[in-house]
């Protein structure tokens, strides 16, 4: 086992991760998860790490999947809150050239004003980029998905609870239908699937997995509150 310190924003330091896992065989999995919530950083670093950060692994780590590897990226609920992109909007996040994406007009700061709608717009953006992405890993006969989860109690959900949204993110819980918050154990239950032969079927796709708390935020009792606690600025 070895480690390394990366930044998933520069394209340098994902190649020689790239470069370091190489030393050790073909490479046949990849989790991504680094990521950082609208508590911890500005629209633009959320859009550099989260967005940007998650293109540039899937473009690196596409390019040398062995056949029959797996990937997955964790997403977030946050991004099935965001309101209905248009088709070209989702395809210009699935599909624009890593280098360029930061440069979206539907990416600039007057269309993404604060942190909460730069996470939106991400983990939106990492949901449809691998989907994108798995007709790629495809020929190289390796799968890749994203799972949504939703809260789940780590240091990330921690520093949110303590945020200025902790009230909205507690209230979510309550009236979600499991009524608490997820476990990392549950997370990796859902991404041994995915990762594993019993998911050899499965490419492509996007798992959500909080609780039921967009369900109940578009269809249940987090629907009238919606717009108050959890829409993004226009």
């Amino acid at each position: 086992m070895s480690t390394a310190t990366v930044d998933v924003s520069s394209r340098a330091s994902v190649e020689a991760l790239v470069a370091q896992a190489m030393t050790h065989g073909d490479i046949t999995g990849l989790i991504h998860a680094a990521g950082v919530s609208p508590t911890q950083a500005s629209p633009e670093t959320i859009l550099e790490i989260d967005l940007y950060g998650t293109a540039l692994v899937l473009e690196e780590f596409g390019n040398v999947i062995a056949w029959g590897g797996s990937g997955v990226v964790i997403a977030s609920q946050s991004g099935h809150r965001l309101p209905p992109l248009t088709t070209e909007q989702n395809a210009a996040l699935a599909t624009t050239p890593v280098e360029e994406l930061l440069a979206l007009p539907m990416l600039q700061p007057d269309q993404v004003k604060d942190p909460l709608h730069a996470y939106q717009v991400s983990k939106r953006g990492n949901s449809l980029r691998v989907m994108a992405e798995a007709v790629r890993w495809g020929k190289r006969g390796a799968r890749v998905n994203t799972i949504s989860p939703g809260i789940i109690m780590t240091p990330l959900a921690n520093d949110e609870l303590k945020g200025p949204r902790g009230p909205g993110y507690r209230r979510m819980l309550e009236v979600s239908a499991a009524g608490r918050a997820g476990t990392p154990d549950e997370v990796g239950t859902v991404g041994a699937l995915l990762m594993g032969s019993d998911g050899a079927f499965i490419t492509g796709s996007d798992f959500l997995m909080d609780g039921g708390v967009t369900a109940a935020y578009w269809f249940g009792e987090l629907a009238p509150e919606r717009r108050v606690e959890d829409a993004p600025a226009s």
